[in-house]
C-alpha cells in the first residue's frame, strides 16, 4: 500500500471494527468505516474538492461546548471519514486551517460554524446539527445518500496528503511514518490505538488514525481511564502514559 487511499480500498476486505465509536451503537466495521470513507470522497467532489485541491478540516466533537478546542476528537468518528475521504480523491487535507479558510471546502462541526471565516469559493460542509446556516451542507445527511463506491481520482505516493501550516507531507512521508511506527511497536490486527492529541499534526495522523488502519487495529476515539494491557500505546502527552506512549512529535 503506497497511499492513504489503497489503505482504505484495503480496508473493504478486513474483519473486525475499524474505530470504537462511543456516540455509536456499534463499533464501525472495516468495511463500513472504508465504505464510508469512498462516500465522503464523493460527496466533497460535489463541492469541488479533487485531486490537488485544498479540503479543510476542522477537527472536533458534534456538539462543541465552551471548552472544547479544535482539533480533540468527540465521540464521532466524522473527521476521520471526511479525512479519509479527501485522501482518496488526492486532496490535501489541511489539518489546521487559518482563517480566512481558503480552500475548496471546509469540514467542520456545526456548532463553530461562527468561529471560521472562508474566502469566496469555500463550501462548507458540517457534521453535528443539523445546520441551519443557509447554503451549509450537512455531511452526516449527504453522506448516507452518497454513492458507496471508489472515488475514480488517481492518487500517488507523491501527492500532497496533509498541509500543516506552510508544510505539506506526501501519502508517501505519512504512510512511511506509520509503518515504522507500526513495527516499532509490534502493532497487529486486533490490538488497539487511543487518540489522546489533537489531530492537527501529521504526526498525530500517522500515529494515531493511519498506523492501526494499516494493520487492522482499532482506533479508540477516546483514552481510557486507565491503561489496560491490549491498548498496545496511545498517543498524545508521553508524561501521562508508560513506554506504549508516543508523542506525534516525534513521528513525523
Amino acid at each position: 500500500m503506497e497511499t492513504l487511499a489503497d489503505v482504505v480500498a484495503a480496508g473493504r476486505n478486513r474483519e473486525g471494527p475499524a474505530v470504537d465509536a462511543p456516540g455509536r451503537t456499534a463499533d464501525y466495521t472495516y468495511r463500513e468505516f472504508s465504505t464510508n470513507a469512498w462516500k465522503a470522497g464523493n460527496l466533497l467532489r460535489h463541492y469541488g474538492v479533487r485531486s490537488g485541491a485544498t479540503l479543510a478540516l476542522v477537527t472536533g466533537p458534534k456538539e462543541p461546548t465552551p471548552d472544547d478546542e479544535p482539533g480533540w476528537l468527540g465521540t464521532a468518528a466524522d473527521p476521520l471519514v471526511a479525512l479519509l475521504g479527501g485522501a482518496t480523491l488526492g486532496a490535501i487535507v489541511d489539518i489546521d486551517p487559518e482563517q480566512p479558510v481558503d480552500a475548496r471546502a471546509l469540514v467542520l462541526p456545526d456548532g463553530w460554524l461562527d468561529r471560521y471565516e472562508v474566502e469566496p469559493g469555500c463550501s462548507r460542509v458540517a457534521y453535528g446539527g443539523p445546520p441551519e446556516t443557509a447554503g451549509v451542507a450537512h455531511f452526516e445527511r449527504e453522506l448516507w445518500s452518497e454513492n458507496p463506491i471508489q472515488p475514480p481520482d488517481p492518487v500517488a505516493p507523491d501527492d500532497p496528503l496533509l498541509r500543516v501550516a506552510d508544510r505539506e507531507f506526501t501519502h508517501a512521508d505519512v504512510l512511511d511514518a506509520a509503518k515504522g511506527l507500526a513495527e516499532t511497536h509490534e502493532l497487529a490486527a486486533g490490538d488497539r490505538v487511543a487518540i489522546d492529541a489533537p489531530l492537527t499534526t501529521a504526526g498525530a495522523v500517522a500515529a494515531g488514525v493511519v498506523a492501526p488502519l494499516l494493520v487492522g487495529a482499532t482506533i479508540l476515539l477516546q483514552p481510557p481511564a486507565s491503561l489496560p494491557a491490549d491498548v498496545v500505546y496511545v498517543v498524545g502527552d508521553p508524561g501521562a502514559w508508560d513506554d506504549r506512549a508516543v508523542d506525534p512529535a516525534d513521528v513525523l
